[in-house]
């Protein structure tokens, strides 16, 4: 569906344009550090996209201080004592080096055990905690799925989770298909469902327009709230590719 892709500047803003065969223009700021993106019809010029771009200066710079303020983590080194997050809840790390299975526990209100064998690396240690939130949210998404396609009269056809380092979540729409980002397990669920209400949203509507801010609004009504909310959250360690 992409055609091109090439980089323009505005008012010293460094603006990644990438054509497609689309009706309408969508601008977009991202974390860490506020890439600013336009997704636009194959047959706008670039003096229409500047203009665009101009007319959307102060909302990018509104953008860009929130995300300049966003705490961040530090890289994690899985030891004892560190925090992690789930579900919006911050909690201490256990490491418990043994034989037998490798596997993640909630113990009490404030504490994450992680079972490894001995000897486990940093980054064996992370796919054991990474599993297991994947296995959490592919456990959360179903009854959120179940609850929401009678309300909104769309079919989900397919789902999955992965690691994505450009939106919380995505929509195939031809397909039916929704992905949820992995790191949606870290955060709050009211924040969750806002993702996979967002997305199967485009179902019923492609774009981020007028029609699809009302549908929004008539749905999940504190939907901004929700995505600030998401906005605000601590970012994970990654070098976030925005």
């Amino acid at each position: 569906m992409t055609t091109s892709a090439r980089r323009i500047t505005v008012s010293g803003i460094a603006v990644e344009v990438v054509r497609k065969d689309i009706k309408n223009l969508h601008l977009g700021v991202y974390p860490p550090a506020g890439r600013v993106r336009v997704a636009a019809p194959i047959a706008i010029s670039d003096d229409a996209v500047r203009l665009a771009v101009i007319e959307k200066l102060a909302w990018i710079k509104r953008q860009r201080v929130l995300f300049a303020g966003q705490p961040r983590q530090s890289p994690r080194e899985m030891v004892s004592g560190e925090s992690h997050y789930f579900m919006g809840r911050r909690y201490r790390l256990r490491v418990h080096e043994q034989d037998g299975p490798q596997r993640v526990a909630i113990r009490g209100l404030r504490m994450l055990d992680l079972f490894v064998r001995p000897g486990a690396t940093i980054e064996q240690r992370e796919d054991v905690l990474l599993r297991w939130y994947r296995e959490q949210l592919k456990a959360l998404i179903p009854p959120l799925l179940e609850k929401w396609q009678p309300v909104m009269r769309v079919r989900v056809r397919d789902w999955g989770v992965k690691r994505m380092k450009t939106k919380w979540g995505t929509c195939s729409i031809d397909a039916g298909r929704i992905w949820v980002n992995l790191e949606l397990a870290k955060k709050p669920m009211r924040c969750l469902e806002y993702i996979v209400v967002h997305e199967m949203v485009h179902l019923l509507e492609r774009n981020h327009g007028d029609q699809f801010a009302r549908l929004m609004d008539r749905l999940l009504p504190d939907w901004s709230t929700r995505r600030a909310e998401l906005q605000r959250s601590v970012l994970g360690s990654e070098n976030w590719d925005y």
